[in-house]
């Protein structure tokens, strides 16, 4: 435990005006941020008497070891800045709102050249058109099926879109008149688009206008006497009208506007949103924070604005937000907000009338779900506690291991030998930091470890070097230790995770580690308390041999056989059982399960990667059965393509028109079968 006196910034350093502070502990991780309008007075009250602090701030401050600012021009400035640290450096001290972006929303894709209406979720994509979000991906769909009778936009996959373009024949939904068929032909992109746009509108809110207009044309088409049609309108309008139904009117003069409650106690505060839009409730979120920093409720809503507009611009930010409480002071976040919608916003406490007794439902929801998370978690945090306390007592540690990291090799015969890191933290996987390494060359080209399992354990004992090698590099780079920085091990054989549109759950790496001269977060920055390899007493002795050669000795290692479930430590000649009810074992047998199937992923990719397509993927019109028939037929690539059109013809399901089109694409492709290019070896297909 720090003393925080012993990096106090001197009297006088401090400048009296606004701008973000950063605490930081003493591997240089980012731990709290926070804005003032005065930053030399703000930041006296974390130097005063330890005894006269609440007890969150006083376990903030003595965990950490410096202390440093940025100043800015406005308060307004500092509120930015602060949203986009806390983003960007997820301190462990600040209030973190859990994300809910499972939460589904009604989106149309005004980007494509068919919009299509469906349920999206995740981050926010650029010319997608959302609506909500909503509780329940159900509701969604029920209220897009009520309203297809009138706007029959397209509802299908890219893939159903364009099979029946080839196939020339609308899906289902298109005969029964829920959709109007584009992909056919049946109108023009052009009308496609402007159904779309009317979808929009009229779930925007604007309603009146388009069940008139649909009125006026139900009694022309009867005075006409079309009563086929006017029924049809007639229908269209008793189908929106349901629809519409769906979301009660809350506020009788339409307003656009989110209400925002708190429920909270002394460690957990519950957040709630309605967003209003033409007065009916078009969605609700909600999620359940820790009060991990001391906060008041106008603090909690502070952060909630953060939290819900921190990246929208635009008419996603609405003219008007209710709070429980102003933010102190409310001029910034009103002129932040204002800024993001590029004209006014009104925050306000409502005082009266609709708007008071809505915020009171609100806040019902929110007390009701504060209630429903501490039912559920009660169980969850007094498990992960005692998981944790038993691993630390049989394997003798000083604490409990709250950062877990756990290492798996996998190969497929030799090749293609990869390793993965997963992350554990108070219990609960931290995959942001998931890494994965490339292990370079065969496993069995130089044994220099003996017995069984021989491979796993040189592998094992490559990547642990790899792994701390750029923990002391990052050591030495930060100025914690004297002297030269540590060779660097550049990011040759580690392979980048993320791909585009996979979650950050992947992580990536692609070089040296803990945080550069601006504080931004890097690679392999933090030693774990406990390294668990899978696998037994050799690989175990792996891992500890190469921590010793590197000189740390301050990692407690064990290992996870997959047998028996052992647990083994180094130099130990006979493993810790644990009991098969332990939560301790449980949680180990979580870790170990977690990079395995990382591992195994990873190892997967890179072998597909390898495999040279079959020329048989390029025949147009032919999916997998009709390939799969003919590789069967024949026993081999190597005998279809040697085949004649007349006995392509013979295997049933293949006319003469497609086995003519196969001997082409057969004849016009290189001689040579399907490689695999890290062996050379022929691959046939069976």
């Amino acid at each position: 435990m720090a003393d925080p006196s012993s990096y106090r910034p001197e009297p006088g350093e401090i400048p009296d005006s606004p701008g973000v502070y950063r605490f930081r502990d003493e591997h240089g991780r980012v731990i709290y941020v926070g804005k003032a309008k005065s930053l030399r007075q703000r930041l006296a009250n974390y130097f005063q008497d330890l005894a006269g602090l609440h007890v969150r701030t006083r376990t903030m401050v003595t965990t950490a070891a410096s202390v440093e600012w940025t100043v800015v021009s406005t308060e307004v400035e500092a509120l930015q800045l602060e949203y986009t640290w806390i983003k960007e450096f997820d301190p462990r001290f600040n209030v973190k709102y859990r994300d809910d972006k499972s939460y589904p929303s009604l989106a149309v894709t005004l980007n494509e050249e068919y919009p299509r209406v469906q349920v999206m979720r995740g981050p926010k994509k650029k010319g997608v058109r959302y609506f909500g979000p909503y509780a329940h991906a159900w509701a969604i769909r029920e209220t897009v099926d009520l309203m297809l009778r009138a706007f029959p936009v397209r509802t299908c996959s890219a893939g159903v879109f364009k099979r029946s373009a080839q196939i020339g024949r609308p899906c289902l939904l298109g005969y029964i008149g829920k959709c109007c068929a584009p992909c056919v032909g049946r109108v023009t992109a052009e009308e496609h688009r402007e159904l779309a746009e009317e979808f929009c509108d009229f779930v925007a809110g604007h309603t009146g206008a388009y069940l008139r207009r649909l009125e006026r044309e139900m009694q022309q088409a009867a005075e006409e006497m079309e009563y086929e049609k006017a029924a049809r309108l007639r229908d269209d309008m008793d189908a929106l009208k349901r629809a519409m139904e769906k979301s009660a009117v809350v506020l009788t003069d339409a307003t656009d506007a989110d209400l925002i409650a708190l429920a909270e106690d002394e460690l957990e505060a519950a957040v709630q949103i309605f967003h209003v839009r033409g007065g009916r409730v078009r969605g609700q979120r909600g999620w359940v924070t820790d009060k991990v920093e001391e906060v008041t409720t106008s603090g909690l809503v502070e952060h909630a604005l953060q939290q819900l507009y921190g990246e929208e611009r635009g008419d996603a930010v609405p003219k008007e937000v209710l709070v429980p409480a102003l933010p102190d002071p409310a001029g910034p976040a009103t002129k932040w907000l204002s800024e993001r919608r590029g004209s006014a916003v009104s925050l306000r406490v409502p005082q009266r009338g609709d708007k008071r007794a809505l915020m009171e439902t609100v806040r019902r929801n929110a007390q009701q779900a504060l209630a429903l998370h501490k039912t559920k978690r009660a169980s969850d945090l007094t498990t992960r506690s005692r998981a944790l306390e038993e691993i630390a007592e049989a394997l003798a540690l000083d604490s409990a291991p709250l950062r877990i990291e756990c290492f798996d090799i996998s190969h497929f015969q030799g090749d293609d030998v990869v390793a993965s890191m997963v992350v554990f933290e108070d219990g609960l996987a931290r995959k942001s930091e998931y890494r994965r390494f490339q292990i370079k060359g065969r496993v069995g080209d130089t044994q220099v470890w003996h017995g069984e399992g021989q491979d796993d354990v040189r592998s094992m004992h490559e990547v642990i070097s790899r792994r701390f090698r750029r923990y002391l590099q990052e050591k030495r780079r930060t100025g914690e230790w004297g002297g030269q920085a540590a060779e660097s091990t550049g990011g040759e054989g580690v392979e980048p995770s993320h791909q585009p549109g996979s979650s950050p759950a992947e992580g990536s790496d692609t070089g040296t580690g803990s945080r550069d001269e601006n504080g931004r977060p890097k690679k392999f920055a933090y030693p774990p308390q406990l390294l668990v390899v899978d696998g037994g007493a050799p690989q175990v002795a792996a891992a500890r041999s190469a921590l010793d050669e590197l000189g740390i000795d301050d990692v407690a290692v064990c290992g996870l056989a997959k047998r028996r479930e052992e647990v083994w430590l180094p130099g130990e000649a006979d493993p810790v059982v644990l009991s098969r009810t332990s939560e301790g074992l449980y949680l180990l047998m979580r870790v170990r399960d977690e990079a395995h199937r990382f591992a195994i992923r990873y190892q997967r990719s890179k072998r597909s990667k390898t495999m040279k397509a079959s020329p048989l993927d390029a025949v147009p019109g032919l999916g997998a059965s009709r390939k799969q028939a003919l590789i069967k037929h024949f026993g081999s690539l190597k005998r279809l393509r040697a085949a004649t059109v007349e006995e392509i013809c013979e295997v049933p399901g293949v006319g003469r028109k497609t086995a003519e089109t196969v001997a082409a694409a057969l004849v016009t492709k290189s001689s040579k079968p399907a490689v695999n290019t890290a062996t050379g070896e022929i691959v046939e297909e069976e």
